[in-house]
């Protein structure tokens, strides 16, 4: 399975941006899709996930209220609605998949399968 990242950019706090992750091959009713992030100086952090095709969301506490991860199944898509974004919010942006997991390994990188490239947000304050 092959991710592709897109729709990073260069904005200002308080703009918005939507973050695509297209995948190579359908994701199916157990496919788990899940946002990290990496910042400078930092390590890979949790962001969202959709769990097995929406049946379970969960946000980071730092973004909940203003990221919003969805997924397009028919598109093989999986988006990340970023509003109100801050300076804090800059880092490269990783999507991810996984088959088989369980509820309480999605904030753990090391559970998923398969990770697109990255996409880098800046925010400017």
């Amino acid at each position: 399975v092959q991710l592709q990242a897109s729709g990073g950019g260069l904005v200002q706090a308080g703009d918005s941006l939507r973050l695509s992750c297209a995948t190579s091959e359908r994701t199916g009713s157990r496919t788990t899709m899940a946002w990290f992030r990496l910042a400078p100086g930092k390590e890979r952090e949790f962001v969202a996930a959709n769990f097995r095709n929406s049946q379970t969301i969960r946000y980071a506490d730092s973004v909940k209220g203003r990221f919003t991860i969805s997924r397009d199944n028919a598109k093989n898509t999986m988006y990340l609605q970023m509003n109100s974004l801050k300076p804090e919010d800059t880092a490269i942006y990783y999507c991810a998949t996984a088959d088989r997991i369980i509820l309480s390994s999605i904030y753990s990188a090391a559970a998923y399968e398969y990770w697109g490239q990255g996409t880098l947000v800046t925010v400017s304050s």
